[in-house]
Formats: C-alpha cells, sequence, structure tokens
C-alpha cells in the first residue's frame, strides 16, 4: 500500500495542482482535506473537483462553532488586535486548522501534511507551528519551498501543468487578488494594493461590505447581550455566537463598518498591505470593550490592555498551542466573571456610535461621579490625596531649588 499524505485542500488552483505533483514527486496516496471556518460558497463543488485532480478522498470538516467558540471568542475576551488595527482574521484560524489537519492524518495513519502556503507568507508559520506542537512526528511538505521539485512560478505555469496530467477545470490566468475568507473577515492582498501609494479600488475589491460613501443616510440600531464576556443574544433574541456574527456582518456590511487598510509587519521580517473586511467583528469587539468600560476597575484594565498585545503577537506567528497562550487565555477567562450586560450602538456610513451601556455588575455610580456633593465623596479629602500622590514630585523640585542655592 503506498503511503498517505493529508493536503490543507481549498480547491483553488495551488492546491489543485499540487495533488498530481504530490504523487509525481512522492508517489503518495492523496487525502484532500477542507476545513469549514466559514467559507461559505468557496466550499462548493469540492468533492468532484478534489477527485477530478487524482485525489483518493476529499474530507469537508465543519468547525464554524469550534473556531468561533475556542479560537474567536478569546480573542474578543482580550480585544487582541495586531499593530492597531488587524483583528487576526485568518491568523486564529490556523491552529484551528493544523489541529485537524493532524485529527485527519491519525485516522487515516498518514506520514506527512502537506500545505499550498507560499515561502513568503505567515499561513507556513502558523501551520507548521501547530503541527509541530500537535504531531512532530509527522513530515510536512511545503511545494512552494521545494525549488528542485516546483518549478511553477505563476498561475498560467500551474494551469499548463494541470493540463498536462489531465486535469482541465475553469481556472482564469488573470491577475486577481488574493482572498482569505472565514466567517469572521475576509482579506485581499495584490494587485493595486501592492503599491502603497495607491487608493484601493474598492468598487472591485469589497465582497462583505459597501464604502461607507455607498452607505444608507440613515443610521441603524443593533444591542447585544454579552454573559461572562461572550454574546448571547442580538436585539434580544438569543443565538449562538456563530449567529450572532454572522447577522452583525450583515449589519456592518451594510454600514461600511470594518474595512481597514494596513501595511503590517509579517512574522518572516517583510512588510505587506492588505485590506481586511471585518464587519461583524468590529462590531462585536468594539461592544465588549464599551462594556468592559464600565465593568472592569483601572488597575485590571490596564494589565488586561497590556497583556492584549501579547495575546495578539501569540495568535499572529501561529504560538496558539503554548503554555503561555494558555496562560494568558486563563487570565483573561478570570476578567470576564462579571462582563455581562446590554450594549447598544448606532451604525452609521462606517462609525460605530455609542447608544448605552448596561450592566448588573457595573462599578459606574452617579452619585458617585456627579458633580454634586454627596455623601459617598468629600471633595477636601482630595487634598490630603494630592499631596501625598504628589510627594514625590515635591520633593525633588524642593531639593532641585536648594541646589540651587534659592
Amino acid at each position: 500500500m503506498k503511503e498517505k499524505v493529508i493536503l490543507a485542500y481549498s480547491g483553488g488552483l495551488d492546491t489543485t495542482a499540487i495533488i498530481p505533483w504530490l504523487k509525481e514527486n512522492y508517489d503518495y496516496e492523496v487525502i484532500c482535506c477542507c476545513i469549514d471556518v466559514g467559507q461559505e460558497s468557496e466550499l462548493d463543488g469540492l468533492e468532484e473537483r478534489a477527485k477530478f485532480s487524482g485525489a483518493e478522498k476529499l474530507y469537508i470538516l465543519d468547525v464554524v462553532d469550534e473556531y468561533v467558540d475556542e479560537y474567536i471568542m478569546p480573542c474578543v475576551q482580550f480585544g487582541a488586535v495586531y499593530e492597531n488595527k488587524y483583528l487576526l482574521g485568518t491568523s486564529h484560524a490556523r491552529p484551528l486548522i493544523a489541529k485537524k489537519l493532524v485529527e485527519i492524518a491519525r485516522k487515516e495513519n498518514a506520514v506527512a501534511i502537506c500545505h499550498g502556503a507560499t515561502g513568503k507568507g505567515n499561513d507556513q508559520v502558523r501551520f507548521e507551528l501547530g503541527i509541530k506542537a500537535l504531531a512532530p512526528d509527522l513530515k510536512i511538505i511545503a511545494p512552494w519551498r521545494c525549488n528542485d521539485t516546483w518549478k511553477m512560478q505563476s498561475r498560467q505555469d500551474e494551469i499548463d501543468y494541470c493540463h498536462a496530467h489531465g486535469i482541465d477545470l475553469p481556472f482564469s490566468a488573470d491577475s486577481s487578488y488574493s482572498r482569505d475568507r472565514n466567517l469572521w473577515h475576509i482579506s485581499h492582498e495584490g494587485l493595486e494594493l501592492e503599491e502603497p501609494d495607491k487608493e484601493p479600488n474598492y468598487d472591485h475589491l469589497l465582497v462583505l461590505s459597501v464604502t461607507p460613501e455607498k452607505a444608507p443616510d440613515e443610521g441603524e440600531y443593533v444591542t447585544l447581550t454579552f454573559e461572562k464576556g461572550v454574546p448571547v443574544a442580538i436585539n434580544g433574541v438569543q443565538k449562538k455566537a456563530s449567529d450572532i456574527i454572522r447577522d452583525l456582518n450583515k449589519l456592518g456590511g451594510k454600514h461600511g463598518v470594518g474595512i481597514i487598510d494596513i501595511v503590517e509587519n509579517r512574522v518572516v521580517g517583510m512588510k505587506s498591505r492588505g485590506v481586511y473586511e471585518t464587519p461583524g467583528g468590529t462590531i462585536l469587539m468594539e461592544a465588549h470593550t464599551q462594556l468592559e468600560e464600565l465593568i472592569l476597575d483601572r488597575d485590571t484594565l490596564s494589565l488586561k490592555k497590556e497583556l492584549s498585545n501579547k495575546f495578539a503577537n501569540l495568535v499572529y506567528e501561529g504560538k496558539w498551542f503554548t503554555p503561555l497562550r494558555a496562560a494568558l487565555q486563563a487570565f483573561v477567562e478570570s476578567t470576564q466573571e462579571r462582563v455581562t450586560g446590554e450594549v447598544k450602538m448606532k451604525l452609521y456610513k462606517g462609525n460605530i456610535i455609542k447608544a448605552g451601556t448596561t450592566s448588573p455588575y457595573s462599578l459606574y455610580s452617579e452619585a458617585l461621579a456627579s458633580f454634586t456633593t454627596g455623601e459617598l465623596y468629600d471633595h477636601h479629602d482630595a487634598e490630603g490625596f494630592i499631596n501625598l500622590f504628589g510627594l514625590s514630585l515635591r520633593m525633588r523640585a524642593l531639593l532641585d531649588l536648594e541646589r540651587e542655592g534659592k
């Protein structure tokens, strides 16, 4: 019997060309595996395409709810954002995909896992760190790094290779954006985006959204209910988190919310420009932030903000299956015990406008915060506090005066 390889399969031109390449160069039995994290229509017709291209079988695993509950939600609770803008849409999907590839490899007694990520991107790092952490004995094959056997350098090369191996599928050699889609977002790279001095062609580019200029002239309200930092209802209707994200994607896309244009620092060292559409995720993250403003004390909020950057970096770099990620997640989960309440927002031409937040665990006291003098706060107490709080500043200034002989 031939040895087996598990191919992370999307159905696109790259992974289609990889099937005959693997059989030709390794004489493996190719088992394709597509992990459904919310690609929607991109999954149509995959089984026929994979088998026509020479694969022995295709697994399509629906892991959308697991993706949302175990990978997206910790990032929402942490407020994890990479380099101030990127909501980690591709990043937090990759470790789950790696995990499922390993599970199928074990089921099929495969000896290797193959992926189609290029040698310039982040995904090769994310996939391979996940596989190494979960199955260090499995061989990893990355065709784009196999210079001696992978000779294809363009889409036309890949199309010609497929034709030479009897695979005639409706792929086009025309240039287009490089995209990655899941339930959380869609990313766009390539074409005019490779030149930072050029404005994105949004009319050609956007998939989930419209630009703020084309959004409705009337705003729309949305209310989210959270329990322990997790959304449980939208506009008063209880739903699972994945369905709430789907609803928010439609609302956010309609109102031009969550479109970012960023030049980011990739793990491998280069800068890369991309446009990301994250309509529902942007609304959800903002709502969670607004709720925490009301509930978390100053010190916890401050430390959480510092650790959020570290958590975002770990996720971006593919270090999900590490002790540090687990420890940071345990920290953030403890901070979410009281993050329960309701957040109302107005969506208007790309903006998310605060419209009221309530929580049974709110630390906001109108009696305490009001300018009206009350029993809870004596203004005269502030004098002693300021004297002690500023003691080191005053002593330094006094000693400087003494040294200057004044």
